[in-house]
């Protein structure tokens, strides 16, 4: 039987002498790191990395580093991602620094960087959330350039894909409720989820965390919708005395269980970054039952110490690790089903 005079005499060496399953000890880190979600996240921490390196805030390294993906054609970041299912493009996107300040959009339209808009919300206004018309308006007074309407080549081309295989009417059937039932796909045509965004969280050489978040959303979604990318607390959620976390995946899902916040509160325990995205995805595993196999949702978090880990409820999911110029490395998530 383990008796209190031996507890005693094993506490007295301290927790960095020994280590419980999923407990990460101090030592084990990397300072300065910035992570970030899928691949695209290996170009989105060079950027990230350039400001990490110099000396730089960890605030400015995850703003400029999805600025990278913003300005990159792709399905489901930036201006020339997939619409929503009457062919608008909305962008959502959320910041976070290492004093629990905090800002965000949501359905905005027409900005080039939603990223650089929802930092200006956290530092020029009273507001952690602007959204559509409101957001767009604002950044306007920021002096953000309203581009063009419209859709690009290859959002087009799925947006017109999509129409015929869902038979919705945008326009003048809108109201039909027989068309409403119109559903966004769980993949996009080439096998992909259709729900990734670009997430970044990052711990500086001062030893302070930031994150970030941008996404264009679901692709084809019902107008108005909005996931857990700007949602703080949901997609991404900073604790500067515990860590950094951000999630990617099915928003809706991530947000019925408060995924960042839930991740956050497991590191707070004492539990390893990726244990503590492990307990977190084990949690909505059991929410979801029997339909989980119908979705995706991924966390990566970085400890105060600068240890990290990721973890996803399927196969498929990887992330981008940087803390050295040449390390920045792709990982594979270890996955639940």
């Amino acid at each position: 039987m383990f008796s209190r005079r031996k507890f005693l005499q094993v506490g007295s060496l301290g927790i960095g002498s020994f280590s419980i399953a999923g407990f990460a000890p101090k030592y084990a880190g990397k300072k300065p790191i910035v992570l970030s979600t899928w691949d695209a996240g290996i170009r989105a921490n060079k950027a990230a990395w350039n400001v990490l390196k110099n000396n730089g805030r960890a605030l400015d390294a995850v703003e400029q580093g999805v600025m990278v993906t913003e300005n990159e054609q792709n399905c489901c970041v930036g201006l020339g991602a997939n619409p929503d299912r009457d062919g608008y493009v909305t962008l959502d996107a959320s910041i976070m620094d290492e004093f629990a300040n905090c800002g965000s959009v949501a359905c905005l339209e027409r900005i080039k960087h939603p990223i650089s808009v929802a930092r200006k919300v956290m530092e020029n206004t009273p507001h952690v959330m602007l959204v559509g018309q409101g957001a767009q308006q604002f950044a306007l007074s920021q002096g953000f350039t309203l581009e063009k309407d419209g859709l690009s080549e290859g959002a087009e081309r799925e947006y017109k894909k999509w129409l015929q295989k869902s038979e919705y009417k945008p326009g003048i059937n809108r109201e039909n409720k027989e068309n409403q039932i119109a559903a966004a796909p769980a993949r996009l045509s080439d096998g992909s989820w259709n729900h990734d965004t670009i997430g970044m969280i990052a711990l500086d050489a001062n030893g302070n965390l930031s994150g970030s978040c941008t996404t264009s959303g679901m692709g084809f979604k019902m107008r108005g919708r909005v996931g857990d990318s700007p949602i703080i607390g949901a997609g991404l959620f900073v604790d500067n005395e515990v860590g950094a976390v951000v999630a990617t995946g099915q928003g809706e899902d991530i947000i019925r269980m408060g995924g960042a916040h839930t991740v956050m509160e497991f590191m707070r325990q004492g539990l390893s970054p990726e244990m503590a995205c492990k307990k977190a995805i084990e949690r909505l595993l059991k929410i979801k039952g029997s339909k989980a196999k119908d979705i995706q949702a991924c966390m990566i978090a970085i400890n105060k110490d600068g240890a990290y880990g990721g973890y996803a409820l399927q196969k498929g999911f990887n992330y981008a690790v940087c803390y050295a110029d040449d390390k920045n490395i792709l990982v594979d998530s270890k996955f639940l089903i």
